[in-house]
């Protein structure tokens, strides 16, 4: 009586057997062996038919006996306009009915399908199934929805349908958040030889990662047996779903919170982050997500200063690294809300269009000097082609720069990015990418730059179309190689400024800027499923990413947008990650030499290491040395272990181990030497990725 009940709340036109059979304008789906039998026992046809089909093919699994269960299985399900039975929801005491009961249904024939006004409709049904089965005699009640193809305008309202949610998100055009260990879980099968995917333009959407790694078949293998509805929804679903004939909704609330200590400074730190999003689809077509977060925090002390130091103009005391702009809290901490989201639309299987505020990367490594998601979320508009062996994204994005020497009648000034990132598969085993991005600002109130609209056009030309000193472009490379299933080594080369005579000559030159990433990925790694091995090396020469403008450099509320060291440095990086079951662990290890800018009465010359300096107060034209100025050798260490509370909502419970050591030849104001051991607890909704080691 219960999932009666039930099923008469989710539908809204729930008919009784007596008005089907005394109607003329409803006729029910018809068996091959009904043909023949009168209009008036269509009804009582059908059903013996189909109890008969799944008695003759039902085969009860072996746990049932085992456990001596006996009880009553309810199965939603409709015939389509074309006959054909699809099993909508099954409610089952064991998962090995379900997969029985969806087994039993695809051996089920195509009939013919019901009718309303004489046209082909489709109608649903659900049918209690007694465990074990008892043997058909006679036809059993089945209660019955009929959406019609013409119905009376005023029952509208009450035929709209709410149906069981079945993880739409997972073939959807939505992206998958950006998370380095969630996205480790599918990167070995999106690596295989012969796969003709693109790996570099990231979020994927969940649509283009299902085809190689089935998010409904691996998210099943860690379901807990939950009956109850608060059972359900804290471990395996999302909190609200709500499904129509043509759309679908998510909602849940999340957190990210956090409860440490950094011993070195005795510091006690603390997130408090409360967040809502939600997600859905309308249609095929069209996807939309959203997200706020309002936050409260404070962090070891070396995190602390580096967001101080970054201060935008206007008073406010802090730049939270990857979130944004931050109040003053209480005495102590900050207060920094976000809000992200975005609108997908996807007119064909070729292209796709997103409009947001978010970030992306691009890349095969940990870190990206293309694009990377350090900085603080920003507008965009993106367009996504992708056919034959080609993936072309375009990405236009609105930038802040917040320092007080730009800001101008109280307003943060505004510069614009254009990105053109090419990817091509060569062969089953050599991707190549071609990067190209210009920086422009509001100079002459030319706002947006319509020269820059055009996506397939080389916009290095463009710049010096606009004046020589209108834009900073850069250009650059990338290549990865796939040795074997398991082992897969990925580049990227970037060039920002193009000297050909400084480029290759070898006198050290300020123009010479330039920075490339070599790295190798291992999975399951020395035979143990799960396991995930990273290398990679990054070096970036001084001056890169910074110009000789006042706000062409490559950067967004005072964060960099590609590497979180910025430049004149190099950098080696380990790391491990694995996952059993819902258990998880990550480590990494980075070494680094990095320079820094000394900043001091008697030294105040722009070193490179800074990408918000001006190259106009450079050191020297030539003899620049990678790590030049007040060089500092950088360690950091970090260890992570957890356990995925909800895997549709991505929200763990982990702990973090941090330690720091930052050695500088010479300790300033701005740069001494200091030690970090951060330890860590906390809860969070998993959406984003938090950055730690600078």
């Amino acid at each position: 009586m219960k999932r009666l009940a039930l099923v008469s709340m989710l539908f809204s036109g729930v008919l009784s057997l007596a008005q089907q059979t005394s109607s003329t304008f409803e006729k029910y789906p018809v068996f091959s062996e009904c043909e023949e039998v009168q209009l008036a026992e269509l009804e009582s046809c059908f059903r013996y038919n189909l109890q008969r089909s799944i008695y003759a093919n039902f085969q009860t699994p072996e746990i049932v006996g085992q456990e001596n269960y006996s009880g009553t299985l309810s199965i939603l399900f409709e015939v389509d306009k074309q006959g054909e039975f699809k099993v909508l929801y099954v409610d089952a005491f064991y998962d090995e009915l379900k997969d029985e009961v969806n087994r039993v249904f695809e051996l089920l024939p195509t009939i013919t399908p019901a009718t309303y006004n004489g046209n082909p409709t489709y109608m649903q049904f659900t049918l209690p199934l007694q465990i074990p089965l008892v043997e058909p005699q006679a036809p059993q009640p089945i209660e019955v929805t009929v959406v019609a193809t013409l119905g009376d305008p005023a029952s509208e309202y009450d035929s709209q349908e709410k149906l069981p949610y079945a993880n739409e998100e997972y073939t959807s055009q939505l992206n998958i958040p950006l998370s380095h260990h969630n996205y480790y879980l599918f990167d070995a099968a999106m690596n295989k030889v012969g796969t003709n995917n693109h790996t570099a333009q990231k979020p994927y959407t969940y649509a283009e990662v299902n085809r190689y790694y089935n998010f409904e078949e691996n998210n099943q293998k860690i379901l807990k047996n939950k009956t109850s509805w608060w059972g359900r929804k804290w471990w395996n679903e999302h909190l609200v779903t709500w499904k129509g004939k043509d759309f679908w909704v998510t909602l849940d609330p999340g957190v990210d919170l956090q409860v440490g200590k950094d011993t070195g400074a005795d510091v006690d730190t603390y997130n408090n982050t409360r967040l809502l999003y939600t997600q859905g689809g309308i249609g095929k077509q069209f996807n939309f997500f959203a997200v706020v977060y309002e936050s409260q925090g404070r962090f070891a002390d070396y995190f602390n200063r580096y967001a101080e130091a970054r201060a935008p103009d206007g008073g406010n005391p802090a730049v939270i690294p990857g979130r944004g702009i931050a109040k003053n809290f209480k005495s102590d901490s900050y207060d920094y809300p976000v809000a992200t989201g975005y609108i997908s639309f996807t007119p064909s299987k070729y292209f796709n269009f997103q409009l947001g505020h978010g970030k992306n990367f691009f890349g095969d490594g940990y870190r990206s000097l293309f694009l990377s998601d350090f900085a603080a979320p920003y507008p965009f508009f993106k367009i996504n082609t992708t056919f034959w062996k080609l993936k072309y994204t375009n990405t236009w994005m609105s930038l802040r720069d917040v320092r007080s020497e730009v800001t101008e009648d109280g307003s943060f000034r505004t510069k614009w990015m254009a990105h053109h990132y090419l990817s091509v598969n060569i062969t089953k085993r050599w991707n190549l990418g071609l990067f190209e991005s210009v920086i422009w600002e509001n100079d002459n109130d030319r706002g947006f730059d319509f020269n820059y609209i055009n996506p397939v056009i080389f916009l290095r030309a463009i710049e010096f179309s606009t004046g020589s000193r209108g834009g900073n472009a850069l250009i650059g490379i990338s290549s990865k190689y796939k040795i074997s299933d398991r082992v897969n080594v990925y580049g990227q080369w970037l060039i920002d400024e193009f000297s050909s005579g400084d480029f290759f000559g070898a006198n050290g030159s300020y123009k010479n800027k330039q920075a490339y990433q070599i790295g190798l990925k291992y999975y399951d790694a020395f035979g143990l499923k799960g396991l995930f091995l990273q290398g990679e090396y990054n070096r970036v020469r001084p001056y890169t990413f910074s110009h000789n403008t006042v706000v062409l450099n490559y950067g967004h509320t005072n964060q960099s947008m590609a590497h979180v060291m910025d430049a004149n440095f190099w950098e080696a990086l380990a790391i491990a990650r694995y996952q059993n079951g819902r258990w998880f662990g990550d480590a990494k290890f980075i070494f680094a030499k990095r320079g820094f800018e000394f900043n001091t009465p008697e030294d105040s010359f722009f070193y490179g290491g800074n990408i918000y300096g001006t190259e106009d107060n450079r050191i020297s034209d030539e003899g620049n040395d990678l790590a030049q100025g007040n060089t500092t050798d950088f360690f950091h260490t970090e260890l992570t272990a957890g356990y995925l509370i909800n895997p549709a909502t991505n929200l763990k419970i982990y702990a973090t181990l941090i330690y720091r050591d930052f050695q500088p030849q010479v300790n300033t104001a701005d740069v001494f030497s200091n030690q970090t051991t951060w330890f860590n607890l906390g809860v969070r909704t998993d959406l984003f990725n938090w950055y730690y080691d600078f």
